[in-house]
């Protein structure tokens, strides 16, 4: 399960909201995630294998509504949570020093919707991590669990203050940093040559990488799509270059 550095708890107003099975289930079965309380319907709780140390209180489907998101599907079921806590990039990069797994670095990328798509990728092609800034991402929220669809229990997730100087200790750590842009002369088959670890390096959506982002990269690459499409979703993106690296000779 994802491991991370300390973390002060929050106060209840401030905790995310899981709603939906995966997320809400991942959660119990991480033995990292603190759990402080669950909502749900009679039959949404049947046969569940609930700690007796976490609150559980029986509600309707409407009540439940009222506790997420509007139009939120809660599938019945709700859970007040803490925060994970922090990684320390250098104990992700240690954890990748035996193999080859790619790693994700997003650049202000903001949408939770995408990011829990990427993790959702990260954790199909196994992944060994996403790192993100820490003031321009999302947060853990509701939203961004039931997209990730369980996997934030299972992506080991960094933040970072400064993002090119995490870049540089990436490299450091023997990653050929490879930028997605469309502006690229290359595409990502070209440009990984012979490198077996990766790090795939995707912009914010619309704006793309910033100019020091690219400048810490090492190439910068382009996916072989037709001109009918001015780009990609950046989950896409990255869902496609994830595959590409897990499946070159």
């Amino acid at each position: 399960m994802a491991k991370r550095g300390h973390r002060p708890s929050q106060a209840s107003s401030n905790r995310p909201r899981f709603y939906g099975r995966h997320a809400v289930l991942a959660a119990l079965d991480n033995p990292e995630r603190v759990v402080r309380k669950i909502w749900g319907t009679h039959d949404a709780l049947a046969n569940l294998d609930i700690p007796s140390t976490i609150p559980v209180t029986f509600a309707n489907a409407a009540d439940l509504g009222r506790l997420v998101p509007s139009d939120a599907p809660h599938q019945g079921l709700v859970a007040e949570v803490d925060p994970l806590e922090e990684m320390w990039l250098g104990d992700l990069l240690a954890q990748g020093a035996g193999d080859n797994r790619p790693l994700i670095v997003l650049d202000q990328v903001t949408d939770p919707h995408n990011v829990g798509a990427i993790l959702r990728s990260a954790a199909a092609f196994d992944a060994l991590g996403i790192v993100t800034q820490d003031r321009h991402a999302p947060s853990e929220t509701g939203t961004l669990a039931r997209a990730a669809a369980g996997t934030l229990e299972q992506v080991p997730w960094c933040r970072v203050v400064n993002l090119a100087r995490a870049l540089e200790e990436i490299a450091e750590a023997g990653f050929w940093r490879i930028g997605l842009t469309g502006h690229a002369n290359g595409t990502l088959a070209e440009v990984m040559g012979e490198q077996r670890k990766v790090a795939l390096v995707l912009g914010a959506e619309g704006e793309g990488m910033r100019q020091n982002t690219e400048a810490h990269c090492d190439e910068l690459a382009k996916l072989p799509i037709s001109d009918k499409v001015e780009s990609l979703n950046v989950s896409n993106a990255a869902a496609i270059a994830l595959y590409a690296v897990t499946v070159r000779g």
